[in-house]
């Protein structure tokens, strides 16, 4: 009895020993992370805000962890394919991605290869970019009510000029929250649809504040509300949507950094701390702050929780506007 109490003892050591250096074995690459380079991953074409935060994070977090980050452009799909991309990738946070407003998006008018509540791991919340409601020289008004005085007074005959994805969704809500109704025409991007308002084609447009800045000083383009919960320290004077009355509109195309789910979250949590203290650096809130970027850092569960709301928010804007869902 005492040789088989023995053996069982020795066999039951021999096995928590094997686990503790299990164990042992794995928390040397994650304390040494990274130890080859880092891809970040951005879905978008480069010279976008998703771009150029993108690379500010990858030279930051490269000199600070002594390897490189690699940021690659997988656009298309509104950002889908370079979703896809890191859902399939390794989970050894060696593939990372930068998120935004697009990811809650595309559940509602695209059939996803990933489930989008599962798909990635969340690892911070960097802040949001500011929507601004404008008008060009074909329509003479002074404020969002004037406009939507219009917009009222000649049903579908106010035209306004988006990109698809983020501003058309944020377009639609401005439809939905106002009550009125729009000809939204789709262009194939930001600047062509800011062009064609300018030209008097159409009427006015829902856009980013960044590339929308430069005609607002030029005076070919005139800002009339701000699209955001908050006023821009850009345009400090103008007014939100919601303060003029419509109530609750808020389009902003905020930011996060995601990595493939099962991502060791001693990693997960090194990187936190990382772009944490860099966003929150004086150097890098002057240089956000005038891109018209908000800084705000958010939790991994802070972040999850938000972006499942902001899932359910714009699936209702889609069914509202009866946009098209694909089936294929």
């Amino acid at each position: 009895m005492r040789l088989v109490c023995g053996v069982r003892v020795a066999l039951a050591l021999a096995g928590l020993c094997a686990y503790v250096s299990a164990q042992g074995a794995a928390a040397p690459e994650e304390s040494t992370y990274p130890t080859k380079p880092v891809r970040l991953i951005v879905p978008f074409a480069p010279g976008g805000t998703n771009d150029i935060l993108g690379r500010m994070l990858a030279n930051h977090l490269g000199a600070r962890l002594g390897r490189t980050f690699i940021v690659d452009n997988r656009q298309g799909a509104d950002g889908a394919i370079g979703t896809e991309y890191v859902t399939k990738a390794n989970p050894d946070g060696y593939t990372l991605i930068v998120l935004s407003a697009a990811y809650a998006m595309n559940p509602a008018v695209r059939k996803l290869p990933y489930d989008p509540q599962t798909a990635v791991e969340f690892i911070i919340g960097l802040g949001s970019g500011p929507t601004v409601l404008s008008v060009g020289p074909s329509l003479q008004v002074d404020s969002a009510k004037a406009l939507f005085a219009v917009a009222k007074s000649k049903p579908g005959q106010v035209i306004f000029g988006t990109s698809g994805g983020f501003q058309y969704f944020a377009t639609a809500l401005l439809q939905t929250l106002s009550g009125q109704q729009f000809n939204i025409v789709l262009y194939k991007g930001t600047a062509p649809a800011l062009v064609d308002v300018i030209g008097g084609q159409t009427h006015a447009s829902i856009a980013p504040i960044l590339p929308s800045q430069p005609h607002f000083k030029s005076g070919k383009l005139k800002p009339l509300a701000m699209g955001t919960l908050k006023r821009s320290t850009m345009l400090p004077d103008l007014p939100t949507l919601d303060e003029i009355g419509v109530k609750g509109f808020d389009a902003s195309n905020w930011y996060t950094i995601a990595a493939t789910p099962g991502t060791p979250k001693a990693i997960t949590d090194k990187l936190y701390a990382e772009i944490a203290a860099y966003m929150q650096s004086p150097e890098t809130l002057k240089t956000l702050t005038s891109m018209g970027v908000a800084v705000e850092v958010k939790s991994t569960p802070v972040v999850r929780k938000f972006v499942r709301d902001e899932i359910v928010k714009w699936r209702q804007v889609a069914i509202d506007a009866k946009m098209p869902r694909e089936v294929n």
